[in-house]
């Protein structure tokens, strides 16, 4: 077939990293995250390396431009697997520096354009995402369907990220309803986050491992440890199945009024509530009564509300959690939210643990309080040359755990901090005085 480019490309700087004449079909699109907040023309700079050995179809700044890096008859080198680049089209995205590697309206937006425009060139009319390695590269497409693959799946990669792995049967839905011409799905809004009704027909293990990082960015935010709050969100909202949870995104319980307690950094919006029965303990026994509980636009709001309320909200003049924000010992944190009158069971502190020790959910927890250095991160890419294996660390820090060693090669840092740079596949931080940059 002739294969054509998007005409929603403003900036071209055609790569030398490609194979030539793809030898499969189109058929699958495979989206990234840049980890970082690049301009068409800076992500183009870093294609047209020789050196870098790697490469995309396009590229989504951060001001929702699309920059053409390969054409699309070309296969790209994107996403570790020769097989899969052979059949898909690559695209690059603009992100934050962090997990969960979010990216900002105005790329999402494009994104959603920019796929249509690439199934609608190709004679495809839908677009399919089914969220499963081996059931998506088992599948054979019909003549008109697209498949979304992602990085993470060909390597030990977090890309295209948390926030767009989450959102991915939302972009297969809008484009999908784009190009049968549905218009009834309002493109002009994004979704602020994952909802609790995405999780409704995943098993627990799967609700864990999608939420799981969600806990953890909001650690390096709030110093609240990512284990206990996970362990509250499966206690309280049953995986986050109950009818509030899935009615309102309240994960947690958390009132309209908390006994007339208010605290800074409330990510909710006043006004947005969701009314039902509930029991409440009185001196005389158990009372079902009608209730008025906060509603969220999604659970990333719920989980930052609620670590707002745990480091914030005080008893007279005295912080109710005092000790909690920073402490990493589960058990320890555990008992402090009992002692500051969170739950009345006598059994919370043991049930919460059981519960991290059943599913290690110490996995999610992050290795250190948030830095405030990373307030001064410099977050304009750059590549740097690796002469000899060094060591891999977790944190910008010297005395942070190693993670594993780095092989020689050429790396991509989107971050320093501390004389240390971090590296854009997520695998930890390297000391910038043993590498060259290039």
């Amino acid at each position: 077939m002739a294969y054509t480019n998007s005409k929603m490309v403003v900036c071209t700087k055609l790569s030398p990293n490609h194979s030539g004449l793809r030898t499969h079909s189109i058929d699958r699109i495979s989206p990234h995250c840049v980890v970082g907040q690049v301009t068409a023309e800076s992500l183009g700079n870093i294609f047209s390396k020789s050196s870098y050995r790697a490469s995309s179809n396009y590229g989504i700044d951060k001001d929702g431009r699309v920059g053409l890096y390969v054409e699309e008859k070309n296969r790209s080198w994107c996403t570790s697997s020769s097989a899969n680049d052979q059949r898909a089209v690559t695209i690059e995205c603009a992100s934050d520096t962090a997990s969960p590697y979010r990216m900002n309206d105005a790329v999402y937006k494009t994104l959603i354009k920019l796929c249509t425009d690439i199934c609608r060139r190709n004679g495809k009319r839908k677009l399919i995402w089914f969220g499963d390695k081996n059931k998506t590269l088992n599948y054979s497409p019909k003549s008109d369907e697209m498949i979304i693959t992602v990085h993470r799946w060909f390597a030990s990669k977090s890309c295209p990220g948390d926030w767009l792995y989450s959102r991915l049967g939302d972009l297969a839905k809008k484009v999908t309803a784009e190009l049968s011409g549905d218009d009834e799905e309002d493109d002009t809004e994004i979704d602020k986050g994952l909802r609790a009704k995405d999780l409704a027909a995943f098993s627990n293990k799967e609700v864990i491992a999608k939420v799981g990082p969600l806990f953890t960015a909001d650690q390096k935010k709030t110093g609240v440890l990512a284990s206990i709050s996970l362990a509250q969100f499966i206690l309280e909202s049953g995986y986050g199945k109950s009818e509030l949870a899935q009615q309102a995104n309240n994960c947690f319980g958390m009132k309209k009024s908390l006994s007339g307690n208010t605290w800074a950094g409330s990510i909710w919006d006043g006004k947005s509530i969701y009314t039902k029965k509930t029991k409440e303990q009185r001196s005389w026994g158990t009372e079902t009564v009608t209730a008025e509980f906060r509603k969220y636009a999604c659970i990333e709001d719920s989980i930052a509300d609620h670590s707002a309320y745990l480091t914030g909200a005080r008893k007279g003049s005295a912080l109710r959690y005092e000790g909690l924000k920073g402490c990493t010992d589960y058990r320890k944190a555990a008992q402090i939210i009992k002692s500051g009158g969170y739950a009345t069971s006598t059994t919370y502190v043991e049930k919460l643990c059981s519960i991290i020790e059943q599913w290690e959910l110490m996995q999610y927890d992050a290795d250190a309080a948030p830095v405030e250095e990373e307030k001064h991160v410099t977050k304009v890419p750059y590549l740097i040359r690796v002469s000899k294996r060094i060591d891999i660390k977790r944190n910008a820090s010297a005395s942070s755990a190693t993670a594993r060693k780095c092989p020689v090669g050429i790396y991509t840092i989107v971050a320093e901090v501390n004389g240390y740079g971090k590296l854009k596949s997520g695998a930890g931080w390297v000391k910038l005085s043993e590498v060259q940059k290039i």
